[in-house]
């Protein structure tokens, strides 16, 4: 029996029967053209071809897996129609004089290696979906047809990597799995399998191989292992967990609709992290009580160019839409860090401390103005919040205000509808944020927290070197500190506070949050119904014992909080 393991992209536990799937090799050469207008000829008629083919692919899909994942070949479309990416190409064509099947595979490959730089797995991943429609475009240009994709029943597909045009190809009444040796968890062929409700593996690496076709195997989509040729205590070791894992969904499924409410009555609001469009199924099949999180800068890294206002409404919109009254809180633009594409900032020596987030929105206030407009105008459409990230200062928030003020001035004056009523807050992510939170808590209407910088920035630690993880604890007093005078600082103006970083999704933290008082916690969707199950396990009691208790708040007696702030008590221990 081999066993490999790889990451857990959709759930279940499939028997079956390996089948290996390559896709047909586009053979793509680089050569030097005659005639650079009739290269460009071949290469609009392929386009407007791609163009029909994802129009009639989202019309069909809409009735399959529903307009929210049908929107993945609505972004297709308008990656083939993203102005960066036509000029990328053109360029190459005219001025260089090159074949249009290189140009279109050098410019997809170029804004592929951007997005591939990226932390956030969202938009990493998006770099399937720009080599998909430049797959598409080359194929139209080469006039070769789709690959047909027939399988026996019960089979396994396994692949190198799946693109999302082939995915939705495939029949589930006889594909049961799909495993791939590369891809991601947050790609649109794992959205999509999710969708279609086929067990999914990814990131399986070398040791999955074409050898492997037609041999017998388990696929557990919850651990994220592949078993190839299992023995018979395994086979039944699997049955056990498909029935065990159906009477833990049967459990989970039960708490939607239920309240985040303690045992003695306390409640919090459990709201969800997202990055575009395709993940609002997930806020709505897991009971989410509003978006915390919405990553607005996915709209401007897959595409090569700054997005438009119109298709920054249309998304803005979409969302507020689908919530229907949920608040929605969107995040303007973050970028400059891990996600930075050279047509926003260029290089920088010390990203991290460098020229991003809300400090690009004050060089280039035509960004700032233009997110605005699509945002307020949205607004009409549901209960926005807007979130500045990165925000050191109060004369920022009223830098802000007036911006924004001149945003209202200049729709007035178009005659454009929109709403004031819309919650302005600020991220609380750095020490400069958490020592002025009482400044700033005047200024706005609410607090997040981003405890991925607040951590990064109060420890001295680059969170993108592996090598520093031991020296980020989760518990370290010092951030959950930080966190607590926060917490106090907006809550003495009777507004809220959220935490939408990853320390949100610590389980082991969920109780010390409540006793912070934290009024929302926003995670990623499948996280939500488990944290609804252990709230409503736990019974508060005294919140400022226990906090005193774990050192994050000092005792209200003078002399004890003296000793406090000195230091440890000799029996306290990290963590405790």
């Amino acid at each position: 029996m081999q066993r490999i393991r790889g990451r857990a992209a959709s759930g279940g536990i499939v028997f079956g029967k390996i089948k290996f799937y390559r896709p047909d090799e586009l053979v793509i050469k680089k050569h030097k053209v005659q005639n650079p207008e009739l290269e460009l000829q071949r290469y609009h008629y392929a386009k407007e071809l791609s163009k029909k083919d994802l129009d009639e692919l989202y019309e069909r899909e809409i009735s399959k897996i529903g307009k929210d994942h049908a929107e993945i070949f609505f972004i297709h479309r308008m990656l083939i129609d993203d102005n960066g990416f036509e000029q990328k190409v053109v360029s190459a064509i005219t001025e260089e004089s090159l074949n249009a099947e290189y140009a279109v595979h050098r410019a997809a490959a170029e804004i592929a290696s951007g997005l591939g730089r990226a932390e956030d797995d969202y938009i990493r991943a998006r770099t399937a979906d720009v080599l998909d429609i430049a797959g598409r475009l080359i194929r139209h240009i080469q006039n070769k047809p789709e690959q047909k994709m027939e399988f026996d029943k019960n089979t396994i597909l396994c692949s190198y990597d799946l693109e999302p045009s082939e995915t939705i190809r495939v029949d589930k009444t006889r594909v049961k799995a799909i495993c791939t040796c590369y891809g991601s968890t947050t790609s649109h062929t794992s959205i999509l399998a999710r969708t279609m409700g086929i067990p999914s593996l990814t990131g399986l690496g070398k040791g999955l191989t074409e050898e492997y076709d037609g041999c017998e195997a388990i696929v557990d989509g919850f651990a994220g292992i592949l078993y190839i040729e299992p023995d018979n205590a395994t086979k039944r070791r699997m049955i056990e967990k498909r029935e065990e894992e159906g009477r833990k969904r049967e459990l989970l499924s039960r708490l939607r609709g239920r309240r985040n409410i303690t045992l003695d009555g306390y409640e919090i609001d459990l709201y969800a992290n997202i990055s575009g469009l395709t993940d609002l199924k997930y806020v709505e099949e897991n009971d989410a009580g509003g978006i915390g999180l919405l990553r607005s800068e996915f709209l401007y890294l897959q595409n090569d160019d700054f997005p438009d206002e119109e298709l920054q409404f249309y998304t803005y919109r979409r969302v507020l839409e689908k919530m229907k009254g949920k608040r929605v809180v969107v995040r303007t633009l973050d970028i400059g860090e891990d996600k930075n594409p050279d047509f926003i900032v260029g290089e920088q020596e010390n990203p991290a401390m460098g020229m991003r987030s809300i400090r690009l929105f004050f060089e280039r206030p035509d960004l700032f103005r233009t997110q605005m407009r699509a945002l307020y105008r949205a607004s009409m459409y549901g209960r926005l919040a807007i979130l500045f990230p990165l925000i050191v200062d109060p004369e920022e928030i009223a830098a802000i205000k007036a911006m924004i003020c001149d945003v209202w001035e200049e729709m007035d004056s178009e005659g454009i509808e929109y709403s004031k009523d819309v919650e302005l807050g600020v991220m609380i992510e750095t020490p400069a944020a958490v020592m002025l939170s009482d400044e700033l808590a005047r200024e706005v209407d609410f607090f997040n927290v981003g405890t991925n910088d607040l951590e990064q920035y109060v420890l001295a630690i680059d969170r993108n070197d592996v090598r520093l993880e031991r020296y980020c604890r989760n518990h370290h007093l010092a951030v959950l500190r930080m966190i607590k005078a926060a917490a106090d600082a907006i809550h003495r103006y009777g507004k809220w506070i959220g935490i939408c970083g990853e320390l949100a999704g610590n389980a082991e933290l969920t109780e010390v949050f409540m006793d912070m008082g934290i009024d929302m916690l926003s995670v990623s969707p499948a996280k939500i119904l488990p944290m609804r199950r252990k709230i409503r396990s736990l019974t508060i009691g005294d919140r400022r014992e226990k906090l005193v208790e774990k050192g994050i708040c000092p005792p209200a007696d003078d002399e004890e909080a003296h000793r406090y702030y000195m230091g440890y008590s000799k029996n306290r221990r990290y963590g405790e």
